[in-house]
């Protein structure tokens, strides 16, 4: 059990680290941002999760409907895949931009015009965005200001793009009692996580330069504002007895936010890890970096 998308800031490299923070006992799951879903199917695939309801949430829209079609119609989805795996195997990057331009942005821009529904969005949007994902450059989902998708495709000799057999897990995974996905702005898990809750936040991490901001998987972005939010919900959400645990970048206005002494009196505590970060304009800025992981002190545990 493994993410079926890539995604900027996914954490399956980090997992190791982020292991020891995860509260051996606890009510539901929460994960506000949802991306790639690394944590959940980490719980999932070690038991941790057991029979425990989850609520995965996201305000990206595209991204909780292609979650859902995944769960509800995978078969659907995965025939659509097929017929685009062979064509980009033909036609590589001419293809990524055909479907990228000509099929996929007229057809989010339908649905928009239409409101956005999530049961509208069908398994043929689904499968393109899932292709666009497995082949366009490092995994982004990013959107420009009319929030036309506009990713350029990357270099991948022979991409997996249609994993049968990891699609039907995720699905079942999916359909499992008590998981239910959700679109959903972060601030909600507020209202909807109860004290012995675990909550798992994996924000758009706040840029350490300037060029290496890859905030916008929605229009509007991800900005100081938000993560002064996110810290203030993680705070009260601590103080109540949630098992909070926070990702981020070792920016200084993280450090600054999660230093504060409200952070500290909530029982919130910092730590830095190693991590290698994979996003840059320039591949000689990739690599080995420190990140910040947040949690409720009494949670950290000595396993490796």
């Amino acid at each position: 059990m493994r993410p079926f998308l890539k995604w900027a800031g996914g954490k399956r490299q980090l997992l190791p680290r982020l292991r020891p923070f995860y509260p051996a006992t606890f009510g539901r799951y929460h994960e506000p941002f949802l991306g790639s879903g690394a944590v959940f199917f980490d719980l999932v695939a070690s038991g941790r999760l057991g029979d425990r309801p989850a609520l995965l949430t996201d305000e990206n829209a595209d991204l909780i409907a292609t979650w859902l079609r995944v769960r509800d119609s995978v078969n659907e989805v995965l025939r659509c895949l097929d017929e685009l795996a062979e064509h980009h195997h033909q036609r590589g990057a001419e293809h990524y931009w055909n479907v990228r331009d000509r099929r996929f942005n007229p057809a989010r821009l339908r649905w928009h015009a239409a409101g956005s529904p999530l049961d509208g969005y069908g398994p043929d949007l689904a499968a393109m965005l899932i292709y666009l994902n497995r082949t366009g450059y490092n995994g982004l989902f990013r959107v420009n200001g009319q929030g036309a998708f506009n990713v350029p495709p990357g270099r991948y000799a022979r991409p997996r793009i249609a994993d049968h057999d990891l699609l039907r897990a995720v699905s079942a995974a999916l359909n499992r009692a008590g998981i239910t996905v959700a679109l959903a702005p972060f601030e909600t898990v507020l209202d909807r996580a109860a004290p012995g809750d675990f909550v798992y936040f994996d924000p758009p991490y706040a840029p350490l330069t300037a060029t290496a901001n890859f905030r916008s998987y929605t229009a509007r972005g991800f900005d100081v504002a938000d993560q002064a939010r996110l810290q203030q919900i993680a705070v009260a959400l601590a103080a109540r007895s949630v098992h909070v645990v926070l990702s981020n970048s070792s920016a200084p206005v993280v450090v600054d936010l999660f230093s504060r002494p409200e952070a500290q009196a909530a029982g919130l505590s910092v730590h830095r890890v190693p991590a290698r970060r994979a996003i840059n304009t320039r591949a000689d800025r990739r690599g080995a970096i420190d990140e910040l992981l947040v949690a409720t002190a009494a949670e950290v545990r000595g396993e490796k």
